[in-house]
């Protein structure tokens, strides 16, 4: 229909009578973006009615000259030719124009013209610099007759600023442009100031030195009430940083982030971190605006920006006194940040004699008086008030056993610390309590050399393995996007804000690539965290068969045994969320299973069988329940019901469940009931999940489990393995 009218609407484009033409417009447009093929058509009428002098038929001409310049290549250069003078005369004619009632809003004649005329004029001289050197006169006289205290002259501004930008203007043109944007960030509206930061950002690619005149004001952006424009500020200011103004504006943003809202410190503290990642030539300010950010905001650092800070400190040694005194300072003022009292243990740990003998003094410090026991108090301190966080805990249960070959005056108060963690339900706390009491109690000989400083840690190596890691990070980001459900992305629970100090660096579940041969010799490990827990990995290969260095680490945590090293991948298992499938390549004989050396046969149970319901964990915080039910007709698979129960006085809340399996096995973990779990046992969350056994009646079923919530709004992590399972499952 639109092909059999074309000709008629072009007809009716000519017409004499002001309404007609308005209407054929109108019309013109919509056959346009139905057929493109018929653009060529229209160029002419249109180009034509651009001298017409009826508001209302320039208005529906200007956009049906848009629309064909989008359908067509043809008829954008055609328009080019014949339309710019055209347009020129009528923004000069309702720019200089008297008042007309008609057409005025506010003072400012026919602004909704202005804003067409402009659009097109930005689609024209977009890559074209005859086109853009003809309209920059018209542009500028736009630009400075325009009133900005009325919300339709700042309309006609944006659109004048945004054509500006566009095409190919001259220097003095984009100055007058960003001067305009920079006024409009004084504007009391916030959308006003919204939109000016937003072209700002794009104006930084044209004029960058423009936009560097209105940094103070950007600035103060930063710490506007409105969120958005908070934001987008601070997006702003990163693009504005360079060598020359990194340190006034970093501290302007350090100053900031102390009082700032709760709300904002991750973003704050997420580019603080990265700028002075990216401008740290100078290692002491490097240090300072380190600490300072861990000090005022150590609960939002993510775990790589810490993890380099430690590399950095390791490999200057000039500065490793002033950092763990500076750490230890910090320490007592700020130790409820979580990173920073992992760096300060580590340091502590590491160079704690530095910080009790003011060894290596700068010229801008000023001596500390701290005795042995006051290093181990602080030790002592943290693993307290971190009682719930394994990772935390680790690396002070590490510190206090360094700090007993430093400080052998205070080696029997360690020990008795240490023992405290005996019994801890947490395996890995556990393990490292009785190693470490046993190094302390029966092995002087070898204990001072046995925990010696940690061997410089190579900076470039842990940096290219830190950008590798991010992209595959991305790249895993966008896969599991790709195959998760539509329905899987609104569950009640899970897809929320992860836990802030994640542990699979430290499990090292993410190895699944790393291949294994006999011929491996023994070496430290390549994981940079291991190295800074002192996570031994690398067990010698010796008569009595423990396991060597590519002996996987899952295994261990689990306590199996030692297995004999095999040609092909090492099975490891990573934590999947709710919604996801774990999804492993089909197990060889040669594949060395997670539960080799168990018995390879369990006998199989009628399938009427009733199993009983275990508690697979508990803990100080919380008690969960597994209960079983299996299909007629399918031995291999399980459903199995979560019960969680909070024996707490406090709710908890962001409540996540994450489970790993060994390749032998598929995982299915389907979304909670809630992510609130009530105090003191008063209701439970439950969660369902289903395990296909390929390997039944070989090998039992094991499971790592990971659980994370917030207490008070405060991140805590729990994890544990099931091995416990009934058998025949």
């Amino acid at each position: 229909m639109a092909r059999d009218l074309a000709p008629e609407v072009e007809r009716l484009l000519l017409s004499r009578d002001p309404n007609t033409k308005k209407k054929a417009a109108l019309c013109s447009i919509r056959i346009v973006r139905k057929v493109p093929d018929l653009a060529e058509n229209f160029m002419g009428s249109a180009a034509e009615n651009i001298k017409e002098k009826h508001h209302g038929v320039l208005i529906s001409v200007v956009q049906l000259c848009t629309e064909l310049c989008k359908a067509s290549k043809e008829a954008l250069e055609y328009l080019r030719k014949h339309c710019v003078e055209g347009l020129v005369r009528i923004l000069r004619d309702v720019t200089n124009s008297s008042y007309a009632p008609e057409y005025d809003i506010a003072g400012i004649t026919d602004p909704f013209l202005h804003i067409r005329v402009l659009r097109l004029m930005r689609t024209l001289g977009q890559g074209d610099a005859d086109c853009s050197e003809y309209v920059n006169d018209i542009l500028a006289q736009v630009a400075t007759k325009t009133e900005s205290n009325k919300n339709a002259g700042n309309a006609i501004l944006y659109e004048c600023v945004e054509t500006i930008m566009s095409i190919e203007a001259t220097s003095g043109l984009r100055v007058l442009a960003i001067n305009i944007l920079g006024r409009f960030l004084s504007n009391r509206d916030n959308n006003i100031r919204y939109v000016a930061l937003n072209m700002l950002m794009r104006a930084m690619a044209v004029d960058t030195q423009a936009v560097q005149r209105h940094r103070a004001t950007i600035l103060e952006c930063v710490k506007d009430a409105d969120v958005s424009i908070r934001k987008r500020a601070l997006e702003l200011v990163y693009l504005l940083i360079n060598d020359t103004n990194v340190k006034p504006l970093t501290k302007e943003l350090v100053d900031y982030l102390e009082v700032s809202d709760e709300d904002f410190k991750e973003d704050l503290t997420a580019k603080i971190c990265s700028i002075v990642e990216k401008f740290s030539e100078d290692k002491l300010w490097y240090l300072d605006q380190m600490f300072k950010v861990l000090s005022l905001a150590g609960n939002f650092v993510k775990d790589d920006v810490w993890h380099a800070l430690i590399v950095l400190i390791s490999n200057a040694s000039e500065l490793q006194g002033y950092s763990v005194r500076s750490l230890y300072k910090a320490l007592q003022a700020y130790g409820a940040q979580e990173s920073l009292v992992r760096v300060a243990v580590w340091c502590i740990g590491e160079y704690g004699e530095m910080v009790v003998n003011n060894i290596n003094m700068l010229d801008v410090e000023e001596p500390v008086t701290v005795t042995e026991s006051d290093a181990v108090d602080a030790v002592e301190l943290a693993l307290k008030r971190y009682s719930v966080d394994v990772t935390t805990r680790a690396m002070c249960l590490v510190a206090l056993l360094k700090l007993s070959s430093r400080f052998p005056p205070t080696s029997e108060r360690i020990q008795e610390i240490v023992v405290q963690n005996k019994g801890n339900t947490v395996l890995e706390l556990q393990q490292r309590s009785i190693e470490f009491n046993s190094i302390i109690q029966r092995h002087q000989s070898i204990k001072s050399s046995l925990l010696e400083r940690m061997p410089v840690l190579d900076e470039a190596s842990y940096l290219m393995k830190r950008a590798a890691s991010s992209q595959a990070t991305v790249s895993l980001t966008k896969s599991a996007t790709t195959a998760t459900p539509a329905g899987s992305l609104k569950i009640p629970n899970g897809v929320v804000k992860p836990p802030a100090a994640p542990l699979p660096d430290l499990l090292d579940l993410n190895s699944d690539d790393v291949p294994v041969t006999t011929s491996a010799t023994t070496t430290a490990p390549d994981n940079f965290l291991q190295d800074l827990l002192g996570i031994d990995l690398t067990n010698s290969s010796t008569a009595g068969g423990a396991p060597s260095a590519t002996t996987d680490i899952l295994m261990d945590l689990l306590s199996i045994g030692s297995f004999p090293v095999q040609n092909g991948p090492p099975t490891t298992s990573n934590f999947i969320t709710p919604g996801q499938v774990t999804k492993h390549a089909p197990a060889t004989p040669q594949v060395m299973d997670l539960l080799d050396g168990l018995p390879s046969s369990t006998p199989l149970p009628d399938e009427n069988t009733a199993y009983p319901s275990i508690t697979a964990f508990q803990s100080a915080t919380l008690k969960i329940t597994f209960s079983f039910k299996k299909q007629p007709g399918k031995p291999q698979e399980t459903t199995m019901h979560v019960s969680f129960t909070n024996l707490t006085s406090v709710a908890l809340t962001d409540f996540m469940f994450q489970a790993a399996v060994p390749k032998f096995i598929q995982l299915r973990l389907d979304p909670a009931s809630s992510s609130i779990l009530p105090a003191s046992g008063n209701g439970s969350v439950t969660q369902s999940l289903s395990v296909t056994n390929n390997q039944h009646g070989q090998k039992p079923l094991a499971m790592r489990i990971r659980i994370s919530y917030k207490v008070n709004g405060e991140d805590r992590l729990e994890q544990g393995q099931i091995s416990n399972f009934p058998a025949g499952l």
